[in-house]
């Protein structure tokens, strides 16, 4: 179908229609409207209510009595690198430990592959993430640690998304092991000018191994005088001040939070900064799970995302990371699918995606079930059969 304004499509006969918007429908927080129809105009929403009384249009779509939700939103993936990392996977499985070290194999890869390499391996995964009903990403630099290196990334990055983060905080680079402070200066000045025109945003590892409290501040008050807004992986591996510091600058999400103190939690309870959680991290790493029903109790708003990358999370399947929020972070599969779709648009401050109501964008899935929930109930199972991406069938 064509996605050129005033052409009009009906998604007709679907079972069950997820919204996202609770003043619609059920009036839950997912805004479920039973027997529905969706209209699609151009490459927003037009209407959306009872399939009986759905407006005429230029093309009809029967959904056949399946489930439509707006497509995912992964709001954290590392997707510009070379090689894999097989070997590490498969010793700590067999019981060695995951630390933040093993980036540096990923980083030295990285810097090896040609501009070509890097491209080809990015719209792999992005094609393989958009049949699995992802049309919006963020995605990371991080595994150059180079001027020259973060700053074709991030080129690279910017050519397929908007979401694009500048992440030359993500280890201490192996060239300045014994002059940390020489690297921090090196990614607030040189970097940072190279990098600021392809980014919309800026990330620190704050982390035992990366980067602490003080190297993170000075890195995001940097990043915020070019104009790049902080996101930062906080709280993963151990406690520390990464979240309590995401707060404080209003950073538009702190990802993993895995380890939180009462007062990580209250904090972000009365903030604007969203808990992003990444089980693929914890399921890749056989680490403890973050206590996603310990947020949501608390009025935090959660976000669910993949954490797509070689090392710690090489999945592509934001289904999976529902089925896991589900079965290990005691999320419902409603709270599982809302911050997987509106939960990621709010970790990206966006208000045009993750929900499908009139003047949204046009990005949906079908799924091959009669419900969301299936999401979580067929776990490994690829129920996504149709996907909508500003207003185009691409799946």
């Amino acid at each position: 179908m064509s996605s050129t304004t005033g052409t009009t499509t009906v998604i007709t006969n679907i079972a069950s229609l997820v919204t996202n918007d609770p003043s619609l429908g059920d009036g839950s927080p997912l805004g479920l409207i039973q027997d529905a129809a969706v209209v699609i105009e151009g490459d927003r929403i037009a209407w959306t209510g009872d399939s009986r009384k759905a407006p005429a249009t230029d093309n009809r779509v029967d959904a056949g009595g399946r489930a439509v939700i707006p497509s995912f939103v992964d709001s954290h993936s590392h997707l510009v690198f070379a090689g894999d990392r097989t070997q590490e996977f498969n010793a700590r499985m067999s019981g060695r430990g995951y630390t933040a070290g093993g980036i540096r194999t990923t980083v030295a890869a990285t810097r090896a592959a040609s501009d070509e390499d890097l491209e080809r391996n990015l719209t792999h995964y992005l094609h393989e993430a958009l049949r699995q009903g992802t049309t919006t990403f963020e995605t990371k630099s991080g595994y150059g640690l180079t001027v020259e290196d973060e700053a074709r990334a991030l080129r690279i990055a910017a050519a397929h998304t908007d979401e694009v983060t500048y992440l030359g905080a993500h280890i201490v680079s192996p060239d300045y092991a014994d002059d940390p402070a020489a690297y921090v200066a090196l990614v607030t000045g040189e970097m940072l000018d190279a990098c600021a025109p392809y980014a919309r945003w800026i990330d620190v590892f704050c982390e035992k191994g990366a980067f602490d409290g003080d190297q993170a501040r000075a890195i995001f008050t940097a990043g915020k005088a070019k104009g790049l807004h902080p996101r930062v992986h906080a709280n993963q591996l151990s406690y520390g001040p990464g979240v309590q510091l995401a707060v404080e600058l209003d950073a538009a999400s702190a990802d993993h939070c895995t380890h939180l103190t009462d007062a990580d939690v209250e904090a972000l309870a009365n903030g604007r900064t969203v808990a992003t959680l990444l089980p693929g991290a914890e399921f890749s790493t056989r680490a403890e799970w973050p206590d996603a029903r310990r947020l949501l109790d608390a009025g935090v708003t959660v976000a669910l995302s993949t954490d797509c990358n070689p090392g710690s999370s090489f999945t592509s399947s934001v289904p999976f990371c529902i089925a896991l929020a589900v079965r290990d972070m005691g999320m419902t599969p409603d709270e599982a699918l809302w911050s997987a779709t509106a939960g990621g648009a709010a970790a990206l401050r966006r208000t045009d995606i993750g929900r499908l109501t009139v003047g949204a964008r046009a990005d949906l899935a079908l799924l091959d079930a009669p419900s969301h929930v299936h999401l979580a109930y067929r776990p490994g199972v690829p129920l996504v059969s149709g996907v909508w991406r500003r207003g185009a069938r691409e799946v």
